[in-house]
């Protein structure tokens, strides 16, 4: 027997301490819900999350550019379709005045609804925007002659977290200059028979430029559900890496509580063991 050093009791003490700590581990992962709580705990397995969730960050963001983008391209649709609207209005405007019966008064009246349907194409057509960002062009530089419809520039949206990932929007001139209707006249039964033609290639500009709006409403949409499902899928590896399996953290730390109290008991046992020499001492 020794008094000197507790050799029971160290060994006791240091094992109770290793299970205090595994204790310790399984807490943070049981109270935080990760696996990898520090470096420490998985290295590699840390740096493949964090690059993981830095690629999911991006298709997240990329998934509210596309949302943007399908607001700004419903938004221009949505005004050339009242557009369109009121051209259908000026054709049958130039083919009621056409009619020989109409006499210089009721073209008047004709001619001042154009008039008014026109000066509602250019206040739309100015007006329209997205974000403060217009969706049409309408000031033509001067003497400059565009056969509609004039693509004027376009608008570039990051559809993806990489460099290469975009998508371009064309930007079109719109209004009664660009589609040659700002000299257009309903006033004698020529000028109205002249302004159907003129009407219809209006009509047809502005259904290439809505075609032009629904294709890359099409485009934005595949786009939306690709990158839904690959952030849904790289968010569950990504989960599959970083958290915490909670039935086996439990188990883990059950386990290791009973192995506690068992130590804890243990200690004591060995406390007692130097103890017992005093029952020597008291026989002297």
């Amino acid at each position: 027997m020794r008094i000197k050093n507790n050799i029971a009791g160290i060994n006791t003490s240091r094992n109770q301490g290793i299970v205090h700590h595994k204790m310790g581990k399984s807490l943070e992962k049981l109270s935080s819900g990760y696996r990898i709580v520090r470096a420490g705990d998985d290295a590699a397995g840390l740096a493949i999350s964090e690059g993981m969730r830095a690629q999911i960050a991006g298709l997240n963001q990329s998934i509210r550019n596309v949302d943007d983008g399908v607001g700004m391209v419903n938004t221009g649709e949505g005004a050339l379709q009242e557009v369109h609207s009121m051209l259908h209005r000026l054709e049958t405007l130039a083919i009621e005045s056409a009619n020989g019966t109409y006499n210089d008064e009721a073209r008047a009246t004709v001619e001042e609804e154009k008039d008014a349907i026109l000066e509602e194409i250019d206040r739309i057509c100015k007006n329209t925007n997205f974000n403060e960002i217009p969706l049409f062009e309408t000031e033509i530089p001067q003497g400059v002659i565009i056969e509609p419809p004039q693509p004027s520039d376009e608008v570039r949206f990051q559809i993806g977290p990489s460099e290469n990932e975009t998508m371009d929007v064309t930007r079109y001139y719109m209004g009664t200059k660009a589609l040659k209707l700002d000299q257009m006249k309903f006033g004698t039964s020529k000028d109205a028979n002249e302004a159907i033609d003129t009407l219809a290639q209006a009509v047809q500009a502005v259904t290439v430029v809505r075609s032009t709006f629904g294709a890359a409403q099409n485009h934005l949409d595949c786009t939306h559900n690709n990158l839904s499902i690959t952030a849904e899928n790289m968010q569950a590896a990504e989960s599959r890496i970083r958290d915490a399996d909670i039935e086996k953290e439990f188990t883990e730390f059950t386990s290791q509580n009973i192995i506690s109290q068992a130590t804890i008991s243990m200690q004591s046992q060995a406390n007692a063991i130097p103890q017992s020499v005093l029952s020597l001492l008291a026989d002297l």
